[in-house]
């Protein structure tokens, strides 16, 4: 499920594979009735550390986790079999382990917002879930 692209490009992923990464969750879910957390993260327009992140951010992820690049300042994470708290305890530890390995003396915030897929929830359009993780952000220090 993971995405590769050249270190250092910032390019965005394929529209397609955001539906598939969605509907990867909706069969979790419903299958093995079990809860995933779609995560935005987002950072502010010219962030020109914020591509790294996003790349060490998937590079720690587990298999069954994805990312998926909208723009350069813009990504959507896919995390399965959590709820929102646990999502939450992951990005901060993830955004912690990129800054100690690179320190940098001025910071930008990365936003985050989070939507939970449940089992019984029906099928939550994407519009809806990308709205609800970009609309109101939470600025998490990185």
């Amino acid at each position: 499920m993971k995405t590769s692209h050249p270190a250092g490009n910032g390019a965005t992923d394929d529209p397609r594979r955001l539906w598939d990464h969605l509907g990867r969750l909706r069969q979790l879910a419903a299958e093995h009735r079990i809860s995933s957390v779609v995560v935005g993260l987002a950072a502010p327009e010219g962030d020109l550390q914020f591509p790294d992140v996003v790349r060490f951010v998937e590079s720690e992820l587990r298999v069954e986790d994805a990312v998926f690049r909208m723009t350069r300042e813009r990504a959507v994470l896919f995390l399965a079999d959590v709820d929102v708290e646990a999502a939450r305890r992951i990005l901060e530890r993830l955004l912690l382990g990129f800054h100690e390995q690179y320190p940098a003396n001025d910071d930008p915030p990365v936003a985050t917002g989070y939507f939970q897929v449940e089992p019984d929830d029906g099928d939550p359009s994407l519009g809806a879930i990308l709205q609800a993780v970009f609309a109101a952000p939470t600025a998490t220090a990185h």
